[in-house]
C-alpha cells in the first residue's frame, strides 16, 4: 500500500471510531429514557412507538436525499439476514431493558465487539493473529463473569441481553456487507421498520393490552427517539468506514456510558464479581484495538 493509501485508511479509521465513539454515548441515553419509560408503557408498545418514531425520521431524511424508500437491492439475502439479527437484537435487549439492571444489561452487551471481529475474520478475511484470538478468549470469559451461569443471581432473564447482542452482532456485520448503494437513512430506516414489526409481533405473542401513554412516558420514548436516530446514523457510518476489527473496539466505551447512567439515575449498584467481569471485558478489547494499532504502525515504516 501507498503512503497516500495508507494515510486515506488511516483518516477512515479515525472518522469510523469518532463515529463509534458518538453512537455508543448515545445509545447509553437512548437506553435509559426506554428504560424509563418501560414503567408504564409495555414492552410491545415501546419497540412500536420507537420504531415508528426513528421510521418516520429516516424516512423523511432519505427522501430529502433523493433515495427511494424502496429499491431492489433492500430484499436481497444480505438484507434478509440482516432484518432477521435486527428484530433479535432489538426485542431481547428492549425486553432486557425493561426486566433487569440497566447497568448489568450493558455490560453483557459489551461482548458484542468479540463476535463482530470475530466474524470479521470468518467473512471479510481480516487478519487475527494469536495474540488477538487470546484477547477474544478473554473477553468471552468476562461475559461468563458477568452472567455467572449457576449462580443464585443468574436467571434466564439474564440471557434475553445475551440474545440481543448476538442479534447485534449479526445486524453490524450484515450492515457492512450490505450494498452501498443504499445510504445510511435508508438503513436507519429499515431498522426502525423491523422494531415495529418486532413490537407487534411481541405484542400479540404476549397478549399485552396497548395503553394511552401519558405525557411523562411519551416524552421519554420521544427522547429515545431522538436519541436512537443520530445513534443509530452513527453506527451505521462506523460500521462502513474503515477496519472493522479496528473500529469494532470502541463499542466498548458503551460501557462507561451505561453503567454511569444506572448508577447515577436508577440508583444501581454493582457488585463485585460484575466489576471485575467488566474490567476483564474492556481489557480484551483494548488489546485488540492495541494489536490494530500496531499493526497499521508496522505498515507505515519504510522498509529497508
Amino acid at each position: 500500500m501507498t503512503a497516500n493509501g495508507i494515510q486515506s485508511a488511516n483518516t477512515e479509521n479515525i472518522r469510523g471510531s469518532l463515529a463509534m465513539i458518538s453512537a455508543m454515548a448515545l445509545f447509553a441515553v437512548e437506553d435509559m429514557f426506554l428504560k424509563a419509560a418501560s414503567v408504564s408503557l409495555p414492552v410491545g408498545q415501546i419497540l412500536m412507538l420507537f420504531g415508528l418514531g426513528g421510521a418516520l425520521v429516516f424516512g423523511c431524511v432519505a427522501k430529502v436525499q433523493g433515495d427511494a424508500l424502496v429499491q431492489r437491492q433492500a430484499f436481497g439475502k444480505v438484507m434478509g439476514i440482516r432484518f432477521v439479527f435486527e428484530l433479535t437484537g432489538r426485542l431481547f435487549y428492549v425486553l432486557a431493558l425493561a426486566l433487569t439492571p440497566l447497568s448489568s444489561t450493558t455490560v453483557i452487551l459489551q461482548a458484542t465487539p468479540i463476535f463482530v471481529v470475530l466474524g470479521a475474520m470468518v467473512f471479510f478475511g481480516e487478519q487475527v493473529g494469536w495474540r488477538r484470538w487470546a484477547a477474544i478468549v478473554i473477553g468471552l470469559i468476562g461475559v461468563v463473569i458477568v452472567l455467572r451461569p449457576g449462580a443464585d443471581s443468574f436467571t434466564m432473564l439474564s440471557m434475553l441481553a445475551f440474545i440481543g447482542m448476538l442479534g447485534f452482532a449479526g445486524r453490524d456485520l450484515t450492515s457492512r456487507a450490505a450494498p452501498k448503494i443504499l445510504s445510511t437513512s435508508l438503513l436507519g430506516f429499515y431498522g426502525f421498520v423491523t422494531l415495529i414489526i418486532a413490537g407487534l409481533a411481541y405484542a400479540l405473542w404476549s397478549g399485552e393490552r396497548l395503553v394511552m401513554p401519558d405525557s411523562l412516558s411519551g416524552f421519554y420514548v420521544g427522547l429515545a427517539v431522538l436519541a436512537g436516530v443520530f445513534a443509530y446514523g452513527s453506527l451505521m457510518l462506523a460500521m462502513r468506514t474503515g477496519d472493522v476489527s479496528l473500529v469494532t473496539p470502541f463499542r466498548y466505551s458503551r460501557l462507561l456510558f451505561g453503567v454511569g447512567l444506572g448508577v447515577l439515575f436508577f440508583d444501581e449498584q454493582l457488585d463485585l464479581q460484575t466489576l471485575i467481569g467488566c474490567a476483564v471485558i474492556v481489557l480484551s478489547g483494548l488489546f485488540i484495538l492495541a494489536r490494530s494499532n500496531r499493526t497499521q504502525a508496522a505498515a507505515t515504516r519504510p522498509r529497508t
